[in-house]
């Protein structure tokens, strides 16, 4: 009937299905779990659930018949009578026995779950507005470090009529790799609001607020691909900013920690090289697509009252040092940019800037040695 109605009305109608990894069609409990900590919650979740259904049901039951078997119509009359110091002592003790018995487990689960010694691999998650950069510190992969974007194209999400791809809005440009069956320790931070890395099916749920080092961890037992979501309103992009992990098998792993070393190896630059304006607009219609659209626009204007446009703005018209400070040590709600891109990819989105839309800077070409010489 409602889809009828909708093509009736010339609007789309989209099949809705379920996301492998992520959440069901019609979903009412928790996602499938895959690790030990997720079975765990699961398990206390529903033993919860049965043990308030009990009491419910038991204290509703008891009040409805005393109010049909002892009503005033019946000829029954009220009791008068003061204290009853075995009813006291009951409607202590049980509750207490209650509380206990559901505190014991859950405190069990709780200490495990803040249990992050002997990890196999530690990858440092940091949150940003509005996106996830993955830094592997320890084991196998360290020194692997990458920015993880929402790979669902910007049509799909301002124009209704275009359809929607099966994982929309939990669909990222970079995944994180784990291997199956090994701890994987995350350490969390944030370089300007609170976020929050979560996994459902991995029992995973922990803020990532500036200024602190937070950690967690889990043990995927199953292969696949799992998905989650920032989950702390963080900004106006803040649904705009998924967690996609794969878990593949040893040797998996290995080959893409050594085909992701060797692509950072090839598309490392060398600072020192001296670009053409040309190749500079190039790599920074990339790097702004990827890092700056989402505030400031594909058309560079920008959202009034929150972020400045770039076409026709006095900070990309004017010196080019002012920008370069901006762009690499953040202001207001603009983040730092300095310790996520390299000197490249900065002297490049603010070289395209400068040179787009109706733009055009007197001093219009950064080269990567002068953001290297602005670090000193």
């Amino acid at each position: 009937m409602f889809g009828a109605s909708l093509l009736a009305a010339g609007m789309p109608s989209w099949a809705v299905t379920d996301s492998p990894g992520g959440p069901a069609v019609r979903q009412l409990n928790f996602q499938q779990p895959v690790t030990k900590i997720a079975e765990e919650i699961y398990s206390l979740h529903t033993m919860m659930l049965i043990i308030c259904l009990v009491i419910f049901i038991a204290v509703f039951a008891v009040m409805f018949y005393s109010i049909l078997k002892h009503r005033k119509s019946l000829g029954h009359k009220s009791a008068t009578f003061h204290e009853s110091t075995a009813v006291e002592i009951a409607w202590t003790v049980v509750p207490f026995l209650i509380v206990i018995g559901m505190a014991l487990p859950a405190t069990k689960t709780v200490v495990a779950m803040k249990d992050t010694s002997n990890a196999d691999i530690t990858i440092k998650a940091t949150g940003m507005q509005w996106k996830w950069g993955y830094d592997y510190l320890n084991g196998e992969g360290q020194g692997i470090n990458f920015l993880s974007n929402l790979a669902t194209p910007r049509e799909q999400i301002v124009d209704s009529s275009v359809a929607k791809n099966e994982n929309y809005l939990i669909e990222v440009d970079n995944p994180v790799v784990v291997p199956v069956n090994k701890k994987i320790r995350m350490v969390l931070t944030a370089n300007d609001v609170i976020h929050a890395w979560m996994i459902p099916a991995f029992g995973v749920k922990q803020d990532a607020i500036p200024g602190f080092v937070r950690d967690t961890w889990f043990r995927a037992e199953k292969i696949g691909t799992y998905r989650g979501q920032c989950a702390e309103l963080c900004g106006k992009d803040h649904a705009f900013m998924p967690i996609v992990v794969n878990v593949v098998s040893e040797e998996d792993y290995k080959k893409w920690v050594d085909d992701k070393k060797k692509e950072m190896a090839a598309n490392a630059d060398d600072p020192t090289k001296t670009w053409t304006l040309d190749e500079l607009i190039q790599r920074g219609e990339k790097v702004y697509s990827a890092n700056c659209v989402a505030c400031h626009q594909a058309n560079g204007k920008g959202v009034p009252g929150s972020f400045p446009a770039l076409d026709g703005g006095p900070l990309v018209l004017g010196p080019k040092a002012g920008q370069i400070d901006i762009v690499m040590h953040g202001k207001n709600a603009m983040p730092a940019w300095g310790p996520v891109l390299s000197p490249t990819e900065i002297a490049a989105v603010i070289t395209y800037t400068r040179n787009s839309w109706s733009n055009k800077a007197a001093e219009n070409i950064v080269q990567p040695a002068e953001i290297v010489a602005a670090r000193k």
